[in-house]
């Protein structure tokens, strides 16, 4: 079976285009109030059978590494996208916070536009069915949820030296014009694993699995084609 994970006040529909095409394939609908990376991956756990193949988007990558620190034996393949694994930064708590004030003083929906865009790609910005059902999806979450995740990211346990204990096929990937997680923090992690695949998307932003889903669908489809850890 084949399990997606979310990120950042994101939900299933996030995993539409792919959930369609694999049969057989769920996602986690959301992590609840669960406000840390290892609780986000119990949860997922919770929901997994014995043995199955892992794609996380996002924050949600950051889960699905946290989902193989658990239980590497019933992970059989795992995908890392639109992602990193560095530590907290200087100034990122502080960016973090500017936008949690943004919902608490002028309301979720301010946030979420402040967030959204800089996370889509400028040509798919414009297309408002497309950029509609994000915005629709991330308002759905609410102010709750995104402080609990990013209380989460805030307390996120190191992943770096995590990667290289890594040994099912890997599939790393982004998109081509992804600012927050960009191609080269990509390079980098696929190197540090030993048995991976890394695919950077043309023209397409963080929003990776809806702004690009043909592309994406292909890059997994070759992927569950790798003789899985079994």
């Amino acid at each position: 079976m084949l399990l997606f994970l979310p990120g950042l006040i994101c939900d299933a529909r996030v995993f539409a285009p792919q959930l369609a095409v694999f049969a057989g394939a769920r996602a986690v609908d959301g992590y609840g109030a669960a406000d840390s990376l290892p609780e986000m991956a119990r949860v997922a756990l919770e929901q997994a059978p014995d043995r199955f193949d892992l794609f996380g988007h996002s924050m949600g990558a950051r889960v699905a590494l946290e989902v193989y620190r658990l239980a590497p034996e019933r992970v059989r393949r795992l995908a890392l996208c639109s992602t990193g694994v560095h530590p907290l930064g200087a100034d990122e708590p502080q960016k973090r916070r500017d936008l949690q004030a943004i919902g608490h003083t002028h309301g979720f929906e301010a946030l979420v536009d402040a967030w959204l865009p800089p996370m889509v790609a400028a040509a798919h910005r414009t297309d408002k069915a497309l950029f509609g059902a994000m915005r629709r999806m991330c308002l759905d979450q609410g102010q709750a949820i995104f402080d609990a995740q990013i209380e989460a990211l805030l307390g996120r346990p190191d992943q770096e030296r995590l990667l290289s204990e890594i040994t099912c096929p890997t599939l790393v990937m982004t998109g081509e014009l992804d600012s927050w997680s960009p191609a080269a923090q990509h390079e980098a992690m696929a190197a540090r694993i030993s048995n991976s695949a890394l695919v950077v998307v043309e023209g397409a932003g963080h929003m990776l699995p809806l702004e690009a889903p043909a592309a994406v669908n292909r890059a997994i489809a070759a992927w569950l084609r790798q003789p899985a850890n079994d």
